[in-house]
């Protein structure tokens, strides 16, 4: 049953500490008026789901005007509801709904560009001299007609694209319709708080910040050095992208973004708002959200590519990520996932049975910060199979077929089982979705206590039961073989241990006498201080 959000929701700054968040991307959610395509009267219909599953908050992925180019990461106007979405009444409706249920509700801000049908582009490329001019990273051509610095594009190429009307070439880090608008610029950066302080009074709660370490350029153009081939790695591209050929150090991360965070953190705090960061970085991730979340004044939580890798979590990845954290910034505030909008699903990326799917649910639970669940991650749903004729994603079709794009973790929630479209739509989807995820769906799982989605019920519960696991520390992190254990303390002393492998493992409890707890996520009992884990088992203890 739902909890009473009147109960919940009570003004507490540091509500989103220790949150679960889960993401909805509202063209796959649920469609309400049968033309294939998510909206928010879906949203706000099948809000009790989440609120069951026992998440904290909701995060929308963007449904502002758009001409949908790169599916609503390219704004044209950040102050209305795109109409395949709904009105700005429908998008109200989401937030009380879901405030009645006890959700926060965080919305996808893409601060760091705009289409390039936003009027402020569409002014800014008319001459060099009118009044948006600046208002994106214009630069002159090199003496020989390049582009002026040698930065590649997300979405390969140059990250330059040539403008006739100015004869100057405008930034765009992903799509050429996308352009780059200039933090360097005050106007641009009081606009984008007037954005959020819009948001904020219609009633949300939070943002999550797309690319947030990309908003600022080298204000010098420097070109980026090489990356040795040895060094590359495929977590923010695919490796058939010559993007991965970089050390990107003046194209994003620049120190003079902290002050524009420091901005918005005013903006939030009145309102006790909150904001989640996407931290798009191969080499340094770790560093830059917990530079971006340290010290209260800035945001507060930032997520890394670490657990959205290519490569599985195992428990020497998991000690090495925390020791990196500790490191550069003890007090930073990570929000971890596995999968999102972006990313091939983890339970395919990782090859996951679904006992190990299971363990890994229950392990992120109990790790320090706060998290975030992807649409559909609760049913255990692999990545679907499209063929090229299904796909809609412009990266895939890029790349095809080394790289099959983002579509694949994009089709629509099955909610039954009985129907081609998984009771998404009544008319044909915008996405196909598959038998297997038909399998999977809410109905198929939701009586069945075995089911990955009543593990997810009963991790979050979990979470929620044991306040350390919100806000506690996490120390004496340690891996033996593929066992993973570390301690929780705070209103209580928790120990964990998992075993994230195909092979049993071993591992001690620390001294003093131990309760076994967490039984129905299948927490194996310990003998005389010691405990022999089963392939992908779990140990979790409350210390008397």
């Amino acid at each position: 049953m739902a909890r009473d959000g009147r109960t919940v929701l009570a003004a507490d700054p540091d509500w989103w500490r220790g949150a679960v968040i889960y993401q909805i991307y509202p063209r796959s959610f649920q469609d309400s008026n049968g033309d294939g395509i998510g909206d928010m009267a879906g949203i706000t219909a099948r809000l009790d789901h989440i609120a069951d599953l026992g998440a904290d908050a909701i995060w929308i992925s963007p449904f502002f005007t758009s001409p949908m180019k790169d599916f609503g990461y390219d704004v044209s106007d950040y102050c209305d509801v795109d109409p395949m979405f709904g009105t700005l009444s429908d998008f109200d409706a989401v937030v009380a709904r879901a405030h009645d249920l006890g959700l926060r509700v965080m919305i996808d801000l893409v601060l760091s560009h705009t289409s390039d049908q936003h009027p402020w582009f569409k002014d800014s490329r008319r001459d060099r001299t009118n009044a948006k001019a600046d208002w994106y990273v214009w630069a002159e051509p090199r003496p020989d007609g390049t582009p002026p610095t040698n930065w590649l594009s997300v979405f390969g190429g140059s990250s330059w694209e040539w403008d006739s009307r100015r004869e100057q070439y405008y930034l765009h880090n992903f799509l050429t319709s996308q352009p780059d608008l200039n933090f360097h610029h005050a106007p641009v950066q009081e606009a984008l708080l007037d954005v959020a302080r819009f948001w904020l009074k219609r009633g949300v709660d939070g943002f999550r910040l797309d690319t947030i370490n990309f908003y600022i350029h080298d204000k010098y153009l420097r070109d980026n050095p090489s990356l040795p081939k040895e060094l590359r790695n495929d977590s923010i591209a695919p490796s058939v992208n010559p993007y991965n050929h970089q050390l990107h150090i003046f194209d994003k991360n620049q120190p003079e973004n902290l002050e524009f965070l420091r901005k918005f953190r005013s903006v939030l705090n009145p309102c006790n708002a909150a904001a989640v960061g996407e931290v798009g970085d191969a080499q340094r991730g770790l560093e830059i959200m917990a530079e971006y979340t340290s010290g209260g004044d800035k945001v507060q939580m930032c997520y890394p590519f670490e657990m959205l890798q290519p490569t599985r979590l195992t428990a020497p990845m998991l000690v090495e990520t925390f020791a990196r954290m500790a490191a550069a910034a003890p007090d930073a505030w990570p929000c971890w996932s596995y999968s999102n909008h972006d990313t091939v699903r983890h339970i395919t990326r990782w090859n996951l049975s679904t006992e190990a799917t299971k363990t890994y649910a229950t392990l992120l639970v109990c790790l320090r910060g706060s998290l975030c669940l992807y649409q559909g991650e609760e049913l255990g749903l692999p990545e679907s199979d499209l063929s090229f004729d299904e796909l809609q994603d412009p990266y895939g079709i890029q790349f095809w077929p080394e790289f099959k794009g983002r579509d694949g973790a994009r089709t629509p929630m099955v909610w039954v089982t009985d129907n081609d479209n998984g009771g998404f739509s009544a008319g044909k989807a915008w996405l196909p979705v598959k038998a297997p995820h038909l399998a999977l769906s809410v109905a198929a799982q939701d009586r069945d206590k075995t089911s990955v989605l009543a593990h997810y019920r009963r991790a979050l519960a979990f979470r929620r039961a044991y306040s350390t696991l919100r806000s506690g520390t996490m120390e004496s992190i340690s891996a033996v073989g593929g066992v993973t254990s570390f301690r929780r303390r705070g209103d209580e002393d928790l120990f964990c241990a998992f075993n994230l492998c195909d092979s049993a493992g071993e591992t001690a409890l620390p001294e003093g006498q131990w309760h076994t707890i967490g039984t129905d996520l299948g927490s194996q009992s310990a003998t005389g201080g010691r405990v022999t884990l089963a392939p992908w088992g779990v140990h979790l203890a409350k210390r008397a």
